[in-house]
């Protein structure tokens, strides 16, 4: 009886030991990558969805991940997409300037470049999501609700594909994961437990707008192929899609179009000449700005409900790079105006 007895000690004795060791671990591993983590900060001009006309400036929060020397800086699409301004603020409090130079929206990550390179910059390797089976335990760092450098803790639950209708060379995969996701980690990074970068954290489900175990990031390698071994052309545009009785109402003469909502300063989009909604509407439960140019064509293609005319016009942006040639076809103020980038 007392050997059983000390057995069940010493056992016990272990798994204590061997949680402590885990837990200090995961501590030396934050320590390391988390000045590598920054929060990002957005400012947007645009027209009041309340006061029709007035435009106003919105601030914008999310979180990112250093991985290089030279500044560049990965974290979501959707938290810098139509952004006038990026700031990317370091544990420190300390702030540079950044610049959007790549954008994947289906995969909702993209790529800054930060305007000057700190001399004490900390950067992460990026791993091999493909390595990472599910049920493996990992970790994210990031700004829920404006609170920096937060940990938290859980398991890759799954690996998701969305369908898209477009054939993608290269194909998209998210992690699912049960690790805690509110506003503000959007764009951190998921690490493995040796602090190799796995995944970009893009959005969570919810029902009651808190988390409720199901947060997704797009896998590191898909953010690999579509930002760094090619350059995922980034527009600058917030855009909508109009077809049936909509674009009857708004007099278009063809089947399909894109209403332009919102335009980043210093974009292509801008530099296009393209304008913005300025008429907040609600149609349904969608909330639209109207009143901005309404897109027909994009490099000759017109704009349409054809699945294959929208995906020929989406291989296209996605081949295009900085300083390539745009033109555009536009419904403006009645008019039909075409618009070409100097």
């Amino acid at each position: 009886m007392g050997g059983r007895f000390l057995s069940v000690l010493i056992v016990a004795g272990f798994l204590c030991v061997s949680s402590v060791a885990s837990s200090r671990s995961l501590s030396d591993v934050f320590s390391k990558v988390d000045p590598a983590v920054v929060m990002i900060l957005t400012k947007e001009r645009s027209y009041s969805k309340v006061e029709p006309g007035r435009q106003v400036a919105t601030r914008g929060l999310g979180s990112g991940v250093v991985i290089s020397k030279d500044g560049l800086v990965l974290t979501a699409a959707h938290v810098v997409q139509v952004a006038d301004e990026v700031e990317v603020e370091f544990l420190g409090d300390y702030r540079i300037g950044a610049k959007v130079i790549g954008s994947a929206t289906l995969a909702d990550a993209a790529l800054l470049q930060l305007d000057r390179v700190p001399e004490d910059l900390v950067w992460v390797k990026l791993g091999a999501s493909d390595k990472v089976p599910v049920g493996e335990e990992i970790f994210v760092v990031g700004a829920p609700y404006g609170v920096s450098h937060t940990l938290t803790v859980g398991h890759v639950s799954g690996r998701r594909n969305p369908k898209i209708f477009c054939d993608q060379i290269i194909p998209i995969e998210f992690l699912q994961t049960d690790a805690a996701i509110n506003k503000g980690n959007s764009g951190g990074p998921m690490f493995s437990m040796d602090g190799e970068v796995i995944g970009i954290v893009s959005h969570f489900l919810s029902q009651s707008g808190g988390f409720e175990g199901l947060g997704f990031a797009v896998s590191i390698n898909t953010a690999k192929e579509l930002l760094l071994k090619q350059r995922s052309f980034w527009s600058g545009l917030e855009a909508y899609a109009v077809s049936g009785a909509l674009a009857k109402a708004l007099n278009m003469q063809q089947e399909a179009g894109l209403l332009i909502q919102r335009v980043a300063h210093d974009s292509p989009g801008y530099y296009l000449g393209l304008r913005p909604g300025n008429v907040p509407v609600r149609i349904g439960r969608e909330e639209l700005l109207l009143g901005g140019d309404i897109v027909l064509e994009v490099q000759g293609t017109p704009i349409s409900t054809d699945p294959a005319e929208m995906c020929h016009i989406r291989e296209t942006m996605a081949e295009m790079v900085p300083g390539d040639p745009i033109d555009v076809k536009v419904l403006r103020e009645g008019q039909i105006v075409n618009l070409s980038t100097p």
